[in-house]
């Protein structure tokens, strides 16, 4: 239990209480606390459900994860438990945005609620940005044309999974695809879902339960690092590939007939 001691007395201190009144609140003596934040001995593990219990977060991570890099809002609801998520910022106090590397995108399913795994993650400040906390992710295939295969989506995070906003786009991690760039329709009402939806339509609808979901971040814009072809400009261009993916455009083919 490497980071225990260093987590007990860390969120004690978030409570602003001292060792008694902790040691009040959870049924423990003050001793008891200070053995355990010096490190002299380690709590048994009902002590440790006690715990769990008592912040809501799971025994995992109170074990194997140093949560003095985490503020009070820096713990997230994910279906039914709470997980650590890291926030970063600058000098003064900004928020700055986390860039997920495309080779290292795989890996984010594991490391998403883990501060080293942040920590080491490329930074950069967008001071256009609106207020939130916002990552950036990559984006690769052609599900979400015109969307280009290598850019990548800025994106805020949603704490709360109800606030999803029919047809527009979002980030989702979830358990078994990790993540995904899709179109979000919700359906938590009635089924207890995310419908979600590709702007390809080669590309088949799917639903996500909410349990499955870990993380959801909102559209905030799109970095594209690739030029955009010549006739991928054209009119003409443009408009067929919005016939291929189904979208009615009457004004733009309006457009069309004067070119």
């Amino acid at each position: 239990m490497k980071f225990i001691q260093t987590n007990i007395k860390h969120l004690r201190s978030l409570k602003g209480f001292s060792q008694e009144q902790f040691a009040e609140e959870l049924g423990w003596t003050r001793s008891m606390v200070g053995s355990y934040e010096e490190g002299r001995s380690e709590p048994s593990i009902d002590r440790l459900i006690g715990l769990s219990k008592y912040f809501d977060i799971p025994i995992d991570i109170l074990v194997k994860n140093d949560l003095r890099a985490a503020k009070d809002t820096s713990f997230i609801e994910v279906g039914n438990k709470r997980v650590l998520f890291p926030i970063t910022v600058n000098e003064a106090n900004e928020d700055l945005i986390e860039i997920i590397p495309a080779k290292a995108s795989a890996g984010y399913l594991q490391g998403y609620a883990d501060p080293e795994y942040i920590e080491q993650l490329q930074k950069i400040k967008l001071p256009f940005l609106p207020t939130g906390t916002h990552r950036a992710f990559p984006i690769s295939g052609d599900s979400m044309l015109p969307v280009k295969d290598g850019s990548f989506i800025v994106a805020k995070f949603i704490d709360d999974i109800n606030d999803v906003k029919n047809g527009r786009t979002y980030i989702v991690l979830t358990k078994e695809d990790g993540l995904v760039y899709k179109r979000v329709y919700n359906k938590i009402k009635e089924q207890g879902c995310l419908e979600l939806h590709s702007d390809n339509k080669a590309y088949g609808v799917y639903n996500v339960n909410i349990q499955e979901v870990i993380e959801l971040w909102e559209f905030t814009c799109c970095i594209n690092t690739q030029e955009y072809d010549k006739n991928e400009l054209k009119l003409s261009s443009i408009v067929n590939m919005f016939q291929q993916l189904r979208v009615e455009l009457k004004s733009v083919k309006g457009l069309e007939n004067q070119f």
